[in-house]
């Protein structure tokens, strides 16, 4: 009976691994190469839901929908990228746009084969019930969706806890066994699991305890981590209306970054370029191919024509905000541009290099940009500001070498009332940004 029973424990064991192993290679297998859901998720799932109107209306079985309602070939595609362009060469997209109040963005980045991998996982959610609630709203919406690959982790633990468990409980009726033929049982081996734990735990109470101590310091470190984690945006890159490739302007034709974004050395923002700025080098230069259809945009939101020239009312381009702060966070390009002599790169990479839209460059990318101050902090988060505060010098030396005359008052006070603490701040020879107050909660925060 006990050889059965032995038996039986493999094949249970075989057949669980079996069914898992072809569970994680099929899922492999079938992995698609342009992941729909996390499109959606990233480019859609803020105003679009797959059966329900929301900001944008419903997107399941959008492409039938279209077609069946008489839009051109391909119209559909040419409406996610620019449903402007769309709506002014088809005529059922142009009756779609006036269907919803709000204007669409523009994800002129999307490939068709993008798009078709968003509408095709679209069309394969399920169709809620009509008593399902808010249950389906929020599936459907992914907030309580679980990634299939912890899925498959989860069930890989539970599995080998289950083969643990069932090999221990046939090692102890084995011993039961074996003890109460030979007549040498003393009794303990009547004890339950829980007991037999509990005697084990106080019989090796100090390696428990260790044990123990480091499991909890583990999930604290975890917790941690992922509370760090919170409103790290490293890598942020939204589409924009129009593609801008930095390396072409600011790298090959050596625009100055002050030429678009003027307002940097005078205003506590940079500045975003007007279609008039865009004008001034477009008016002329045309463009080929891409370009060409990039730079028709810009000539949509002036008004112009090359041939009849500027022919009707302009209207600004509506780029994505980039770097976005807190409301509660005071940040002045000025002060640290003509202040404090802080280069562009420094916080936004080297645009030269650039071929896509703007982007929040990970920590890891600004370190390699050369004359940076290498930092460890996230971008955009306090403890980059601080970190950089603490090493960037505001003057190589005393205050005053700067003779831009905004230190000068600092520059006298130290000298008047602290010369001793004003030498100590020179001993690395250069004053930090730090050691004027750079890292007091008021100067950054309302």
């Amino acid at each position: 009976m006990l050889r059965l029973q032995k038996k039986h424990l493999c094949g249970i064991m075989s057949i669980i691994l079996i069914a898992l192993s072809s569970t994680i290679h099929g899922q492999d297998d079938n992995q698609p190469k342009i992941d729909g859901k996390a499109l959606f998720k990233s480019k859609c799932a803020s105003c679009h839901q797959p059966h329900k109107n929301s900001t944008g209306p419903k997107l399941f079985n959008i492409r039938n929908k279209w077609e069946e309602g008489g839009a051109q070939e391909g119209s559909i595609y040419l409406w996610v990228k620019n449903w402007q362009t769309a709506a002014a060469t088809d005529p059922y997209a142009q009756s779609v746009s006036e269907v919803m109040p709000s204007a669409m963005t523009a994800f002129p980045d999307l490939s068709n084969d993008q798009i078709d991998a968003v509408f095709n996982w679209v069309d394969e959610q399920p169709v809620p019930s009509k008593n399902a609630g808010d249950v389906a709203d929020k599936n459907n919406s992914g907030e309580t969706e679980e990634e299939s690959g912890l899925v498959i982790w989860f069930l890989l633990g539970i599995s080998f806890i289950v083969i643990i468990l069932s090999v221990g409980g046939v090692r102890r009726q084995l011993s039961i066994s074996l003890k109460e033929k030979e007549g040498t049982g003393d009794g303990k081996d009547k004890l339950t699991y829980t007991q037999e734990i509990k005697a084990l735990a106080w019989k090796y109470r100090l390696h428990t305890g260790i044990i123990s101590l480091v499991i909890l310091i583990a999930l604290l470190v975890v917790v941690f981590q992922k509370l760090y984690s919170i409103g790290v945006v490293e890598g942020y890159q939204p589409s924009q209306p129009i593609a801008f490739p930095h390396d072409v302007h600011a790298g090959k034709n050596g625009i100055d970054c002050k030429y678009c974004h003027n307002s940097v050395t005078k205003s506590k923002t940079a500045g975003i370029p007007s279609v008039n700025v865009c004008m001034n080098c477009h008016k002329q230069i045309q463009g080929e191919d891409e370009a060409k259809q990039e730079i028709s945009k810009i000539y949509a939101a002036a008004g112009f024509d090359p041939t009849k020239l500027y022919h009707k009312q302009g209207k600004p381009i509506p780029w994505t905000k980039v770097h976005v702060l807190p409301d509660h966070v005071y940040f002045n390009h000025s002060q640290h541009v003509v202040v404090g002599g802080v280069d562009c790169k420094q916080c936004h990479g080297d645009m030269t290099t650039m071929s896509e839209t703007a982007k929040v460059w990970p920590i890891s990318e600004l370190n390699k940009v050369e004359g940076n101050i290498k930092l460890t902090r996230p971008t955009l988060t306090m403890g980059w500001c601080i970190e950089c505060h603490d090493k960037k010098e505001v003057s190589s030396g005393s205050l005053d070498n700067r003779k831009n005359g905004y230190y000068d008052e600092i520059h006298k006070r130290l000298l008047d009332n602290d010369k001793d603490l004003y030498k100590k701040y020179l001993k690395d020879n250069k004053v930090s940004v730090k050691e004027l107050g750079g890292w007091e909660c008021g100067k950054c925060h309302y």
